[in-house]
């Protein structure tokens, strides 16, 4: 089981107890409603949000008019980070997959806490080195994939992100339902529960109460494309 009550590859998980505490107290506590935009493509605002208890999909538009997955964001992540550190409107869309409660804070006090926390900040600048690998990647190719070979990779991508090794493969503790998933992948849940189906039926994943595990990496690999 998880060491910390929130999951590997979230801020708050790589946090030292000082910080994580501090971080915790910042900003204004709100709810957001399940499909609720929080933040706007675009937007002239400088605000991070830090997800108390959440699941949100990050997308981007693209020049055809579709939106491309970017990243999935959760209990114990920011987001909105980017405009806070260097003031340039927001580079992506990010949108509630349930009822998310959230934390609003402002961007002054989000970098005094990084000045009187330089591990934390060099936490964050690692996150965002590799939300940004991921995104340029995404924006270049995901949305020209098959159903089945976008959701292998959300649920690789999750389960290198956010799961932990058990005696059944790797567990996330993320609760996904097919309608969420499907919503994630662009694509439409009768779609979305046929692919799922398929990677359930030959025991390279398997879904149960708020988790996924991971039976079969290579074979996931293999059907996100990534082998």
């Amino acid at each position: 089981m998880p060491q910390s009550p929130w999951l590997p590859g979230t801020l708050l998980s790589r946090l030292d107890e000082s910080a994580r505490q501090r971080f915790l107290e910042l900003g204004v506590p709100r709810t957001a409603a399940a499909s609720q935009v929080i933040l706007h493509e675009g937007a002239q605002e400088s605000h991070v949000i830090l997800l108390d208890d959440g699941l949100t999909k990050v997308t981007a538009a693209m020049t055809d008019g579709r939106h491309a997955l970017l990243d999935v964001r959760v209990s114990g992540d920011i987001v909105g980070e980017m405009s806070a550190l260097n003031g340039t409107p927001r580079s992506a869309t990010v949108t509630t997959c349930r009822v998310s409660t959230i934390r609003i804070i402002r961007r002054n006090d989000f970098r005094a806490f990084l000045r009187a926390y330089p591990e934390a900040a060099m936490e964050i600048a690692g996150i965002v080195a590799n939300r940004l690998r991921v995104a340029n990647r995404r924006r270049v190719d995901f949305a020209s994939y098959p159903v089945k070979v976008r959701l292998s990779r959300v649920l690789w991508e999750i389960a290198t992100a956010y799961g932990y090794r058990s005696r059944d493969g790797i567990v996330v503790d993320v609760h996904l339902t097919q309608s969420e998933l499907a919503t994630m992948c662009g694509a439409a849940e009768i779609t979305l529960q046929k692919a799922l189906r398929e990677l359930r039926t030959v025991g390279i994943v398997d879904t149960g109460y708020r988790q996924v595990i991971v039976r079969d990496e290579a074979a996931l690999r293999l059907c996100a494309d990534l082998a």
